[in-house]
């Protein structure tokens, strides 16, 4: 097996020769290469995150790399355009100067504007949210002949996304702190404490789902002393939900009629299903949500994907809850957004060693082609779709990304 054929495990590939000096890696790579990395500030007035943190910027540098920042982009995370420049960034006014880099690294997917912006043969690195992808949207990308890659689609060799799984822990500690503040009578709640005090008892939280984000979830409630239910269909999941807590929880099957008597005395419903195929299913129905007392909360974190409660709507960190049947519904997509430093430093410590590991071989190219795991990600190469769901929805051309790359290689 040649240098460029070998096969690095996930833990390998984000830890790696992090700390080495560059003196050091450029004797063991022999063709690590300077990257310009671009980090425009964000449009979308909902997005607070950003990509890359200063001491990420730091490390970079480091390694040789040149990155460049447009100013302001890290001021709703606490970043300071003065940390970043002493983190060796080079700050910029001008956006159309950060869509001129070699690599560009976004919390949010680009809007057609910015699209516009980008250089043929860019290398694009940011989520893609399939709820809100157009053919319009992929045709102008595809006409840029670029390189898109989905950060929630970087996949390890154990078919684990970890992108996907930090903001599920984010999200499940989120919302049960979001309903929380919810249940107050300053927010229209019932004026209840979650975790109770001393003679009155705790609030219930029913949880649905039994993945991460309802993981995380789980030990925050319990942590501040709620009543947990936990629904799924997997029993391993609800195993292993168990194992995980270290604790007997009360859990159960999805079947409607205990469901929907369980509703009834809940106080928090937190929709923590996620879906492999597209839109989640519907497991809560506006009848069940009728039933539910006055001044309950529901928080569907499934929202990004249709969302799993008959009645949820997608809402925005500024109008943040609606209220149907006299109950209370948080259903913002980007949940992690509300603690933005904690999610932008999340990001940061999986992108850094990336851009890392993409210097040494030379390019993202030379990353794609040593890295099959790495290859999940990309959507759009070179003017093709190679991402199946995508085409199958649109009726686009699908072409298989591990064919496009042997063929340049």
């Amino acid at each position: 097996m040649s240098k460029t054929e070998k096969k690095f495990s996930f833990s390998d590939f984000f830890t790696e020769g992090q700390y080495q000096t560059q003196a050091e890696v450029l004797e063991v790579a022999g063709k690590s290469q300077s990257i310009t990395i671009g980090i425009p500030k964000e449009e979308h007035n909902d997005e607070n995150r950003i990509p890359l943190i200063p001491n990420s910027i730091r490390t970079l540098v480091g390694y040789g790399h040149h990155v460049i920042i447009e100013k302001g982009a890290g001021i709703k995370s606490n970043y300071t355009d003065h940390d970043y420049s002493e983190g060796g960034a080079d700050m910029e006014a001008s956006k159309e100067r950060v869509y001129r880099s070699q690599v560009i690294v976004k919390a949010s997917p680009p809007s057609l504007d910015e699209i516009a912006l980008i250089q043929p043969g860019c290398i694009l690195i940011s989520p893609i949210i399939l709820p809100k992808v157009s053919e319009v949207y992929l045709t102008a990308l595809k006409k840029k002949k670029i390189i898109a890659i989905a950060m929630e689609y970087l996949q390890s060799e154990d078919g684990s996304f970890p992108i996907v799984r930090i903001m599920s822990e984010i999200a499940g500690m989120a919302s049960v702190f979001t309903a929380a503040e919810l249940l107050s009578y300053s927010q229209g709640g019932r004026g209840i404490l979650l975790g109770g005090v001393s003679g009155v008892p705790p609030a219930k939280v029913v949880i649905l789902g039994a993945g991460v984000v309802a993981e995380f979830a789980t030990k925050t409630a319990l942590g501040l002393g709620a009543s947990v239910r936990i629904f799924d269909n997997d029993i391993s999941k609800l195993m292993r939900i168990q194992n995980l807590v270290g604790r007997h929880l009360h859990t159960s099957t999805f079947n409607p009629v205990y469901l929907g008597y369980q509703l009834m005395s809940a106080d928090v419903v937190i929709g923590a299903v996620h879906s492999k195929t597209g839109r989640t299913p519907i497991l809560v129905t506006e009848e069940m949500v009728s039933k539910m007392k006055a001044g309950s909360v529901i928080v569907d974190v499934s929202i990004d994907q249709g969302g799993c409660i008959e009645t949820s709507e997608v809402t925005n960190h500024k109008k943040p809850t609606i209220t149907k049947h006299e109950v209370i519904h948080y259903g913002v997509p980007n949940i992690a957004s509300k603690v933005p430093r904690t999610a932008s430093a999340a990001i940061s410590n999986i992108v850094t060693p990336l851009l890392i590991k993409a210097g040494n071989h030379g390019s993202i190219e030379g990353l794609l082609y040593s890295g099959t795991y790495i290859r999940n990600g990309v959507y759009i190469y070179k003017g093709a779709l190679t991402n199946e769901y995508l085409s199958k929805k649109f009726s686009l051309k699908y072409q298989d990304i591990n064919l496009l790359i042997a063929s340049q290689f």
